[in-house]
């Protein structure tokens, strides 16, 4: 009986302790950058776990933002990804976002942006900075579909600017 009574403390003891790191930050953020043929447009999704945001809209806006109840705090924090997150062409002639919508879903915060497809584009040079001016962990995973095969490109360490290269066909 004691037996089982420690094995059974144990597995309480390890059901705690790996739930409270589920809840610490993740400080990861991934990001989609589609090209809908559809639509032609260049639809970009960025999904924040909600938690991070959680800490991130109190640093950045005050003690009192809270990103899961208010409008404004939810149009603050997607305004602050959008003000950080951008594509150009090699020559360094930007490509502009415009804002799409926000939304909270489950534990997640989406952040939408898109423009018209340019008509011709070889490449594209983005910068990913949401919440890496806050903590240096933070690593922003970007994956760039609907252009080829599917590239991806990760934000970590003092890394500021990345580049996709699209074949011709």
């Amino acid at each position: 009986m004691i037996n089982f009574m420690t094995r059974a403390f144990a597995g309480l003891l390890l059901l705690l302790v790996a739930s409270s790191a589920f809840s610490h930050q993740q400080k990861t953020a991934i990001s989609t950058v589609l090209f809908n043929p559809r639509t032609e447009n260049i639809e970009v999704m960025h999904r924040f776990n909600l938690h991070d945001a959680e800490h991130a809209v109190r640093h950045i806006f005050g003690k009192n933002a809270d990103i899961i109840d208010s409008a404004k705090t939810q149009q603050q924090f997607s305004d602050y990804v959008s003000e950080r997150f951008t594509m150009a062409r090699e020559d360094g002639q930007p490509i502009a976002l415009k804002t799409a919508g926000f939304e909270v879903d489950g534990n997640f915060f989406w952040v939408y942006q898109e423009t018209k497809q340019p008509a011709k584009l070889d490449n594209l040079v983005i910068s990913h900075n949401a919440l890496r001016d806050l903590w240096p962990s933070q690593i922003n995973t970007i994956n760039v579909e609907g252009k080829g095969d599917i590239q991806t490109l990760t934000f970590r360490d003092s890394i500021e600017l990345l580049k996709v290269e699209f074949e011709h066909h």
